[in-house]
């Protein structure tokens, strides 16, 4: 959907962004500006200074700042469209769109209304479920024996379906309404004259909510021993449980504050830790850990912690969880594994040892590396070659889940050191197993691993040509992995190139919008952070990146010919085609490479927004004792980022 910038001037104009602010931190008169705790970093003194006369918001701590959409944006984790959409419908506007089919417009319609729909429907469900809590002293005194206070239980509007087949009945008049059925919450039986009951009956209910807090479903769990102990919404237009995690709305602070998410097993899991100090914890729904539930959580931190119960079935789900996080594993950022005791969840575990032991536990979990080299090698004898043997052959296709970059480099060594092998028949090994695969695998079936055909990845640098890089003149002695370095046969040696835009003609930020332009699926490997700092640039960069991806969160992966017709008219269509078109357009290359080559990009623009933030708080630093600890915290992020950069021979 293409939104005139013209109509988002206009939007602009009509909301406040104290008010907008104003719903989610709460703000008081400082002289000219609003001033409040900042929502993206725990700060105890107030940073955040929101502007009626400039209708901007800035963090002095953190450096966050944007207007009213890119708040909601941030804060409440919309897209660039709907963001624009919820603000609109605020102040009573419209939002065009004129370059879409009329067919196309009235399934968007309607497909908007029914979601609407569906959702007020949840909600006044949701709504008498909690007035039936108060008068339920058993439900009651289920959550008082989990001890579970009443402030908690407002927090997450927990509520009791009683007991009956048709409560709902006197909710809705109109029982026999087929939005009922199509929201989950009434079950008709075709079998049966297509008799109408109520799914939840005689359980405590926990709400389901999408990120703007809107109630998409309900998990439900009984009082007694009945089964199942808990019950799902089932999959609607609406609620999709291999997407949604339960808690993240009301955690999405804690998170940002804490600055981690934790991840557990279950609805009361969550709850409970709520309680005892922990808001930041967020829940599955009863399914495994997906990718789409990872990178969902990474649009709020950069650091998750899984956390499971130390039997058997928590080391599945661990394990699942693994195959979850590996494609979203980049160098940047952090993802550990808790395992608790087997006779422990964590809400018994925090009530027996208390909540500094479980924050123990956190900081001890075992790192993403660590927990990807113990699973390769679960139920492998190491100190036989026949183990080691099998302990390679688990990690191939756990290894090429990663993307690429530092980590997967330094986790390939390890491998090969445990397999007893050089990194490079290790390579080889995997290379021809590949091909073995793809000889049995049927014409025109999709290869469940990536190609091993291009040179190993441990190269510190690119093949002549390949991600549009000239081949070096010079020469290089060849080597070994010992010494880092790739002997190459039947082609003459070259040294390391920095990953810069392959032309000092074009700008980074040119380039970094000509790579994801190209290949818009690499925006499924960027944390919060560089999407943060791309949509942050000054005009047209920054709406073009945020344009691009909420294309991405709203149709997938598109390529350059459908984009460049979805930008005809657009505001930023100068700017595509400009970085789209000449002697500096091609992309063609390894994946792998042009991925590393917009990571260096990024890496590149985050340590100039760091460097932004460091000069403000030196101007700060004689007022303000902490902005010198904020400044070290950011020089050691920025020689992180630093260290990890390809330097030029």
């Amino acid at each position: 959907m293409t939104i005139p910038q013209s109509f988002i001037q206009e939007l602009l104009a009509r909301v406040d962004v104290v008010d907008i602010v104003g719903r989610y931190v709460p703000l008081k008169k400082g002289g000219a500006n609003f001033m409040g705790l900042c929502p993206f970093h725990g700060e105890k003194s107030p940073s955040f200074s929101v502007s009626p006369s400039k209708q901007f918001y800035h963090c002095f701590g953190c450096g966050k700042n944007g207007n009213a959409i890119g708040f909601l944006m941030e804060h409440a984790g919309m897209g660039f469209v709907e963001a624009v959409q919820d603000l609109a419908q605020q102040v009573g506007l419209q939002v065009p769109d004129d370059d879409i089919s009329p067919q196309e417009k009235e399934r968007a319609a309607a497909a908007r209304q029914k979601q609407a729909t569906l959702t007020d429907v949840l909600e006044k469900a949701a709504e008498a479920y909690r007035r039936q809590l108060r008068e339920s002293p058993r439900a009651i005194a289920y959550f008082k024996g989990r001890g579970v206070s009443g402030q908690v239980a407002r927090d997450y509007g927990l509520g009791y379906a009683p007991e009956g087949w048709r409560n709902l009945a006197s909710v809705f008049p109109q029982y026999d309404d087929p939005l009922l059925e199509e929201s989950g919450l009434v079950i008709v039986n075709p079998d049966d004259g297509d008799k109408r009951y109520d799914r939840f009956r005689d359980r405590v209910m926990f709400p389901i909510r999408n990120v703007k807090g809107e109630c998409i479903g309900f998990g439900g769990r009984v009082l007694g021993d009945d089964k199942p102990k808990y019950l799902n919404s089932p999959e609607t237009p609406v609620f999709h449980k291999g997407r949604e995690l339960y808690g993240l709305f009301e955690a999405r602070t804690a998170i940002r504050e804490q600055g981690y998410a934790l991840v557990t097993e279950g609805y009361m899991d969550v709850v409970a830790l709520a309680q005892l100090g922990f808001p930041n914890a967020v829940a599955t729904l009863g399914t495994a850990c997906t990718p789409d539930h990872v990178q969902k959580l990474l649009r709020f931190t950069d650091a998750v912690v899984f956390s499971f119960d130390g039997d058997s079935a928590g080391r599945r789900a661990a394990r699942k969880a693994l195959d979850g996080a590996l494609p979203h594993a980049s160098d940047t950022r952090s993802i550990k594994f808790l395992f608790l005791p087997a006779e422990h969840d964590p809400d018994s575990f925090v009530r027996a040892h208390g909540s500094d032991a479980f924050a123990r536990l956190i900081g001890d979990a075992v790192p993403l590396s660590r927990f990807l080299l113990d699973a390769a090698s679960e139920g492998c004898d190491l100190g036989t070659t026949e183990g080691r043997a099998h302990m390679a052959s688990n990690a191939r296709p756990l290894w090429s889940l990663l993307p690429d970059g530092a980590l997967k480099r330094q986790l390939l060594g390890e491998l090969a050191e445990r397999a007893q092998l050089d990194a490079r028949d290790l390579t080889d090994l995997w290379q021809q197993a590949h091909a073995r695969d793809a000889a049995r695998r049927p014409a025109g079936a999709v290869p469940a691993a990536p190609s091993w055909d291009s040179p190993p990845p441990d190269a510190g640098w690119f093949a002549p040509g390949d991600g549009g890089y000239p081949a070096h003149p010079g020469t290089r002695k060849s080597g070994d992995w010992k010494t880092g370095r790739w002997a190459k046969k039947d082609a003459s040696p070259w040294p390391p190139q920095p990953r810069l835009a392959r032309s000092p003609a074009t700008g980074r930020i040119d380039h970094a919008a000509r790579l994801l332009l190209s290949h818009m699926d690499f925006l499924e490997h960027l944390g919060h952070e560089d999407h943060a700092v791309l949509c942050a640039q000054p005009a047209p960069h920054g709406p073009l990146f945020a344009w691009l991806e909420d294309q991405f969160h709203t149709q997938g992966a598109l390529p350059w010919a459908v984009l460049r017709e979805s930008l005809s008219g657009h505001a930023c269509e100068t700017l595509a085609q400009k970085v789209m078109t000449g002697s500096h357009a091609q992309t063609e290359g390894d994946l792998q490479e042009l991925r590393l080559e917009l990571r260096d990009l990024l890496d590149r623009m985050l340590i100039d927004d760091i460097k932004a933030q460091q000069k403000i708080l030196i101007a700060q630093a004689t007022q303000d004792p902490s902005a010198l600890e904020r400044y070290r915290a950011l020089e050691q992020k920025r020689n992180a980022l630093q260290a990890k950069m390809v330097k030029p021979s």
